[in-house]
């Protein structure tokens, strides 16, 4: 198995020194092979309708950031908006 650290470390905006990425790469591996093992889940493993988890209440926060803290990690801001491709043709 091969695994791309710099291209992975690049989608992350990461940067790894080179003298590492043979032991995050072989880290990676590592993982993935685990995972690979998981079994599969069966109609027995499944939850309970009877008992269903009870979930967090989904409250949304506001103020906690500014503006300028939530676009400074963006690739391409413009006129205080994020940048992206065009994604729909007309």
């Amino acid at each position: 198995m091969n695994i791309d650290i710099k291209h992975i470390a690049k989608l992350a905006r990461l940067e790894i020194p080179e003298d590492e990425l043979e032991m995050f790469g072989t880290q990676m591996e590592n993982i993935v092979k685990m995972v690979e093992k998981l079994p599969d889940i069966s109609d027995e493993l499944k939850p309970d309708p009877a008992t269903p988890m009870k979930l967090r209440p989904d409250v949304a926060e506001s103020g906690k950031f500014t503006r300028q803290e939530l676009m400074k990690n963006a690739p391409s801001v413009k006129a205080g908006c994020l940048v992206v491709p065009k994604t729909v043709e007309q």
